[in-house]
């Protein structure tokens, strides 16, 4: 009896052993096309983005540096001096509220003026909230948001003559303590009696904004602080 004779027919092929052959038509290459471009504009206008973000430097402000940096916004000792007393320095303070434009002093507290140069480059304002708002004065530049943070460091007392009144920018202080390192205030009326018994190191002027601080709540925030230099 003679044995079946073993079937040729092939085995049965699965899915994923088929081969598709690939067509590169002029639709596949301009589908291409269209999706490289798209990734190329997403990448780029992320890179603008970042951009524009990096705080912005006067070409004669460049060699300032901070010092060393311990934490994102802690430094081992004050700033170095970069800045010079005939230098004409003018701050834009950019608040949830709108632009308030400082008039700095360096003729009269280069010491506050330049630690405030240096930090409002580097960024460390951008995101910090005016803690303090009450009637006569809004306050910011705490990195704990509650008053009692700072940079780590200590100003000196610059005692100027000029007097305060509205539109007067100081650096804040505890009683019987130090003069903070980054804590400052823009006064929008008049000081309480008995007035300052104090340095509060006063290094500038509101010349443009006032109507921006009276709207300041504790509930704003410094967006970026740019330097002008003239």
């Amino acid at each position: 009896m003679s044995q079946p004779r073993p079937s040729r027919r092939a085995a049965p092929v699965e899915p994923d052993e088929l081969a598709v052959p690939v067509t590169w038509g002029r639709q596949t290459w301009l589908a291409l096309l269209v999706t490289g471009l798209l990734i190329a504009a997403v990448i780029g206008s992320g890179l603008l983005i970042n951009k524009a973000l990096e705080p912005a430097v006067p070409s004669a402000l460049a060699h300032c540096v901070t010092s060393t940096q311990i934490a994102p916004h802690e430094y081992l000792g004050p700033q170095p001096m970069c800045i010079t007393g005939t230098q004409k320095l003018q701050a834009n303070v950019n608040t949830s509220q709108g632009t308030v434009v400082i008039q700095l002093a360096p003729e009269v507290a280069p010491v506050t003026v330049n630690n405030f140069v240096v930090l409002a480059i580097h960024g460390f304002y951008n995101g910090l909230n005016f803690w303090k708002a009450e009637d006569w004065v809004v306050q910011g530049g705490d990195p704990r948001g509650d008053g009692r943070g700072g940079p780590g460091y200590n100003l000196p007392d610059e005692t100027t003559v000029t007097p305060w009144g509205l539109g007067a920018v100081g650096m804040a202080r505890v009683p019987g303590g130090a003069v903070n390192g980054s804590q400052f205030f823009i006064q929008k009326a008049a000081w309480p009696s008995p007035g300052p018994t104090a340095a509060y190191n006063r290094f500038g002027t509101v010349i443009s904004g006032m109507d921006k601080v009276q709207l300041i709540s504790s509930s704003d925030t410094i967006t970026s602080i740019t330097i002008k230099v003239s």
